[in-house]
Order: C-alpha cells, then structure tokens, then sequence
C-alpha cells in the first residue's frame, strides 16, 4: 500500500476538477490512500458538482489515514473560477508547501501537481518559475531535469522557462553533461532500462550545418557526446525537424531537447491530454499533467482527468521502482 498527495492547483482553474474526477475513478479494490490538499470550500463545491464521496478531514499531517481519501484544509477560501489571482496564487503555494512536507517527513510516497497559473504565483510574490524548481531547491538539488512522460516517447529538456534570446548562452559542456547524466540514471533506476538510449537534438536549424548556421553543435553538443559516449548511450546532434519529420523519437528511450517548444510541441501533438511531467533527479518523486489550467472551461464540469489520472500511474510506477532498487 502507497501513500499519494494531489494539489489543487490553480482553484481558479481546471486542477480541483480533474484531481477529484481522478478520485472518482480510482478503483475501490485498489489498496492505496490518496490525500488531497485543497480549500475545504473548494472539496464542497466540488462535491455538489461531481458528487459525494467520502473522506476523512486531517486534524494534522500525521494523522493515521483510516479513509482511502483524505483531505488537507489549506484556507477558508472559494474558487473565483476563469481568472489567476493573488489569492489563487497563494494556495496553490501553500499546497505545494505542504506536499513537500508530507514527502520530506515520509508521510507519501509521490506528489501528483495539479497545474498552476504563472501570473497568479508572480500576483502573490513568489519567485518560482514553476513546480519544477520549487521542488528542486527544496531538496536542495542543483541538477534536476523537466522530463515528459508518454507511452508514445519520453523527451526532456535542457532549459525550461527561459527566453529564447537566452537559450544558447545558458547551455555549457558542463550542464549539458551534467543533464545526460541525470536523465541516464533516471531510465535505469526509475524505469528499469539497463542500457538506455538517449537522442540529443541541436539548437540550430538543420543542427548548424557544419557550423555555417550555428557553432553550438560543434563547440558544446558535439565535444560533449564524444566526451561521455564510453559511459551513456547518447547520440546526436540531430536536426529536429528532420528527426520527428521520420519519426527517429522511436529508437530511443528519451529525446533530450534544447529549449521549451523544440520538445513540447511535437511531444503535445503526440500525446494532447496523456502527457506526463516528471521532474528528473530529486529523491522525491514528483509528476504532474502535461497541460495547463485552462482558465477557460474552469468549474464547467468538462474538464479532462486522463493527463492526471496518467501522472498517477507514472508516480506508482516510479516509486514502486525506486522501492524494487533501494531493496536490492
């Protein structure tokens, strides 16, 4: 039996909806407890929308769980559904705070993260870019991959939430190798892949050609993949267009990408609504939703859970693999 946390979210968005409708669907039979961290408002309101189902309220986080749902009050505050704010921002903080809190103190196995609003974080003061950095200096770890998740291909990237003017700047020999070496160790000790295979995508168009383009193949990608192709199965630069155009994501086990949209585009195309996020690296095991809030159909009732109910089958997958490695 497992322990797994969701946040809420933006409250103002599609994530108490999609987080609940995944409780709604988790199997009776199914042995592990799930907690919720949310406004108790916000848990009302989804009842009479979605209906009932049972839960214990926790007095405090080290309460046994005697219900297979049980709910973590963050703040006596309802939804405004359609639009980021302060206060969206604030709780979807705080729910972020107490999930680390449960994960540090060993009281859950994984996270699951509902999405949150960028603006609302910023409206409430807080100079996190994301989830994924939150979670990383909280663990105090400095060498932490975005990695997506998918049946159809497992990407990652090399810079995340940064302009695209400053995309080339941040990308060194020494990140860059560092980046290969934590996504090598995440497909052997988190999916099992003895020996995987990873393909690294250039930054240039058509990966600089031959440096008439771009240098950054020849002077940081290049040098690094000779370097480490001894101790990691890595290969590349590939032109991107080139290799999704011929579909070359399927002969390896992780496509590293150099910078947001180079990866998330074709990543989302193939797999709109069953995408997973993970972040790579952190001894705590962390996924979420491949989508956004989705301010526009927020608390309509037509929001869709399978990305969620995906983030969960990927947490269970990876803890229950990290628990196979640590016994061995």
């Amino acid at each position: 039996m497992a322990t797994f946390v969701f946040t809420c979210g933006d409250i103002n968005g599609i994530g108490p909806e999609i987080a609940y409708k995944s409780f709604m669907r988790i199997a009776p039979l199914n042995h592990d407890k799930y907690i919720f961290i949310a406004p108790l408002k916000v848990v009302n309101r989804l009842q009479l929308l979605h209906g009932a189902i049972e839960y214990q309220l926790l007095k405090n986080h080290s309460e046994p769980l005697k219900k297979k749902l049980s709910i973590i009050d963050i703040g006596n505050i309802s939804a405004e559904p359609g639009n980021p704010t302060k206060q969206s921002g604030e709780i979807a903080f705080r729910a972020i705070e107490t999930s680390f809190a449960l994960l540090k103190n060993g009281l859950a196995d994984a996270v699951i993260t509902a999405p949150i609003s960028k603006t609302a974080i910023n409206l409430a003061g807080i100079n996190f870019p994301g989830h994924t950095e939150m979670y990383a200096e909280w663990c105090g770890v400095k060498n932490f991959v975005m990695t997506f998740l998918s049946k159809k291909m497992k990407a990652a990237l090399q810079t995340i939430h940064i302009p695209l003017k400053d995309v080339a700047k941040k990308i060194t020999q020494k990140k860059l190798t560092e980046t290969l070496t934590v996504l090598n160790s995440m497909l052997q000790n988190d999916f099992g892949i003895k020996i995987p295979t990873i393909g690294v995508l250039g930054i240039n168009p058509h990966a600089g050609e031959e440096g008439i383009i771009g240098k950054e193949e020849i002077e940081i990608i290049e040098p690094v993949i000779e370097k480490i192709k001894n101790k990691i199965n890595v290969s590349g630069p590939f032109s991107p267009d080139a290799f999704f155009a011929n579909g070359m994501e399927k002969n390896f086990n992780l496509v590293l990408g150099m910078y947001h949209d180079q990866v998330l585009i074709p990543f989302k195309q193939m797999n709109f609504g069953m995408g997973v996020n993970f972040t790579a690296g952190l001894p705590i095991v962390r996924t979420s939703p491949d989508h956004g809030t989705a301010f526009d159909i927020a608390w309509q009732g037509i929001a869709d859970e399978s990305s969620m109910l995906e983030a969960l089958r990927y947490a269970k997958l990876i803890a229950n693999n990290r628990i196979k490695k640590n016994a061995n």
